[in-house]
């Protein structure tokens, strides 16, 4: 089934970033402060919004969504496209002249709340009722909200229409437990392709822990869970599944990540979101492919979601300004426009039957939201998550508890 988002979400996917030390100096007295909520309310200044975009479509549409709030606003702003968002981000902080408004990734939010550059401004947004809370937790540090979920991709599984039916299977053959899918990838493999593909990280193979009850962190962040019974056996079944070779990681079928292997036909099934499909149109234009909810194991369905979220700057002179904008990019209308034009799928429950409706073959999607977890977002858990994934590298010829037992330990220590 060919799909029609046409570019791919910007999510933050690509790998974790590392937090500056550098920081705003916070809450202080301002003479343009809002009475109201002590917000500083300058609006002779220009905002400015810091993005990192996947591409001309992103920035063409961003820009005129904030083009349309200024003029509506009467408040001058404009968008500056980042070529480094992480080190551009921190320098601005250091340099005490932040963006207003920017892009902020879910691990990147707990160092920049910590150090004062980032304001909580959750209590003044009107619209927060609207967005999933498990997004809201992910931007919720000491039960303040520091940022507006901007959108948010899950993984599901991607299937290739015409291998899928070349081996004899229809729609009534699509897997939906881990038995199944393990007969099918001894099924779909021969010499041309293997079953299932997907990178061979834990922003993929995390699916497999949360379907078995597990995961490295609980639900709500507080706990290390890594070396719970749980997340051993969903580590156990990547580990079981690579070694009937019905089942391979991108890299060892020599490609960068599942997406390419999936598109270039080296695998029949692939586990991946939702940014793939601006890929697959672009890159992959003749391949038809279906998109289904994964499998479930032990503890029932489970999926993996990322997102990005605005961040305001605490030094940002026209506070109100800025949160009055966000409120704006958030809204029903601009996120559907966004959605049309770049691919995102909305991160506000207002939106999710406007957006299956119009996407029905992507709805797989939308419905992972329901039973998703997120990355740990903990201040030092991307080194955590980078140091579990060089592990998972020798997985292979790894025991499944030691690696679990050693980030178990690494993230006791900043939990």
């Amino acid at each position: 089934m060919r799909k029609k988002i046409t570019a791919a979400l910007a999510a933050s996917t690509a790998g974790m970033l590392m937090l500056a030390g550098c920081g705003g100096s916070g809450f202080d007295d301002d003479s343009d402060a809002n009475a109201d909520g002590g917000l500083t309310n300058d609006t002779s200044q220009t905002l400015t919004v810091l993005i990192g975009s996947s591409g001309d479509a992103e920035t063409q549409a961003v820009e005129k969504a904030v083009a349309d709030w200024s003029e509506q606003s009467g408040q001058s702003a404009e968008v500056v496209v980042a070529s480094d968002l992480s080190q551009q981000l921190s320098q601005g902080f250091a340099g005490g002249d932040p963006a207003d408004v920017f892009y902020l990734a879910p691990e990147q939010t707990a160092g920049f709340a910590e150090n004062g550059s980032l304001l909580a401004y959750g209590d003044y947004l009107e619209n927060k009722d609207d967005f999933y809370d498990n997004l809201l937790q992910t931007f919720t540090i000491d039960g303040e909200l520091y940022a507006a979920p901007k959108d948010v991709s899950t993984l599901q599984l991607f299937i290739n229409d015409d291998l899928w039916a070349a081996a004899g299977l229809t729609e009534a053959d699509y897997p939906t437990t881990w038995d199944e899918l393990e007969t099918l990838c001894a099924r779909l493999t021969d010499g041309d392709h293997v079953g299932l593909t997907f990178s061979g990280e834990y922003a993929r193979i995390g699916v497999f822990m949360k379907q078995a009850g597990g995961g490295l962190v609980s639900d709500d962040g507080t706990e290390a869970i890594a070396n719970s019974e749980e997340s051993v056996e969903g580590l156990q079944e990547v580990k079981d599944l690579l070694a009937t070779g019905d089942v391979a990681t991108a890299a060892d079928l020599g490609y960068g990540w599942g997406g390419e292997a999936f598109g270039s036909g080296a695998a029949v099934m692939a586990i991946e979101g939702n940014w793939l499909t601006g890929s697959m149109s672009v890159d992959y234009p003749d391949v038809d492919y279906t998109v289904v909810e994964l499998p479930a194991g032990p503890a029932g369905k489970g999926t993996m979601h990322f997102t990005n979220g605005w961040g305001i700057a605490a030094d940002s002179p026209n506070q109100q300004g800025a949160i009055d904008l966000v409120e704006y990019l958030t809204s029903d209308d601009v996120v559907m426009d966004f959605a049309d034009a770049f691919g995102i799928m909305p991160a506000t429950t207002t939106l999710s039957d406007a957006w299956t409706e119009a996407y029905p073959e992507l709805s797989a999607f939308m419905a992972g939201l329901e039973y998703s977890v997120t990355v740990p977002t903990a201040n030092g858990a991307a080194d955590v998550i980078t140091d579990f994934n060089a592990k998972l590298e020798n997985l292979a010829n790894t025991e499944v508890t030691s690696i679990l037992d050693e980030t178990q330990t690494n993230l006791e220590a900043i939990l």
